[in-house]
């Protein structure tokens, strides 16, 4: 994958300088790197939200039960459940950023934004916010645009990779990505959505990617939920011109800084954190025995 920019920085000088809106120069990097025309580029962004819509609408709607049995229609359960926590919008925003995520663990269809075990953000927030606040489907897109963006320099300056980064970089990415998006659609300056992107570093910093049996299911789905609040209240925050004090940049470098020194057992490897509970090697242990006796018996058919 090309590199836009090297740092949040160099973003916004060369919007400042040419007076131009942070999405305008990704649109045009995706232009140059697909050789294909504008209106070819924004035909394929509305593609991916469509996509993203319909992993909410079929996780909230058909039955999301995954083979290890680790999940378990979870995001209908939350939106018809009849107390809400807060409000009927956070509890949809909960639902869901479940629900896009369930179809991932149920081998559905969804966009990888920035990686499938962070699918269900932009898409729980994204639709959310729309609704709300009857964003236009364009001003979406271009919120889709400056997240890319965002996710260009995380991947260039630390990762979005859980296998390298932990979670921070798969979730915490996401996160910052839709933080930077609800901050754009709201009215928010340069600096505010540079800002949100900073504090939802901050709050997800350290996190740590232990999928239990190995399958992206089981803390990853409930990960998504809560990354997607956090990146509402960045935003929130972002908006008021609360400082997040460390520059976004800083932000970056101490999230690749911690990536690096997190040992192998917390980057998608199933062996620490609640994939070396009893409970998750226990799991582990019976899915694995019935992929062996599923191999056996296809095997035998065979014959």
């Amino acid at each position: 994958m090309g590199v836009l920019f090297n740092s949040f920085e160099e973003w916004k000088k060369e919007c400042e300088k040419n007076d131009i809106p942070l999405f305008q120069p990704v649109l045009d990097f995706e232009i140059n790197q697909k050789g294909k025309a504008e209106s070819d580029i924004w035909a394929g962004i509305d593609q991916a939200y469509q996509v993203m819509k319909e992993a909410v609408k079929s996780g909230l709607e058909e039955d999301m039960s995954s083979y290890s049995g680790m999940i378990n229609n979870g995001a209908k359960k939350v939106m018809n459940f009849p107390k809400t926590v807060l409000s009927p919008e956070f509890q949809k925003l909960i639902a869901r950023a479940l629900a896009a995520k369930e179809v991932n663990s149920c081998m559905g269809r969804v966009v990888a934004a920035p990686t499938a075990g962070a699918s269900g953000i932009l898409p729980g927030t994204l639709v959310t916010l729309q609704e709300i606040h009857d964003i236009p489907d364009k001003n979406i897109y271009e919120a889709l645009l400056i997240g890319a963006g965002v996710a260009l320099i995380l991947e260039k300056r630390a990762s979005i990779a859980g296998a390298v980064g932990g979670c921070q970089a798969e979730t915490g990415a996401a996160a910052a990505m839709a933080s930077a998006g609800i901050t754009y659609c709201l009215g928010g300056n340069n600096d505010q959505i540079f800002n949100a992107v900073a504090i939802t570093i901050q709050c997800m910093l350290g996190l740590v990617c232990d999928p239990v049996a190995g399958l992206v299911e089981i803390p990853c789905v409930v990960r998504n939920a809560s990354a997607a609040a956090i990146a509402n209240s960045s935003a929130q925050i972002a908006l008021a011109d609360v400082s997040p004090v460390i520059p976004v940049d800083e932000c970056v470098d101490a999230m690749g800084e911690v990536g690096q020194s997190m040992e192998a057992r917390y980057k998608e490897t199933a062996m620490g954190g609640l994939a070396a509970t009893p409970t998750g090697r226990a799991i582990s242990k019976r899915v694995l025995i019935q992929d062996i006796e599923i191999l056996d018996d296809e095997t035998e058919g065979a014959d």
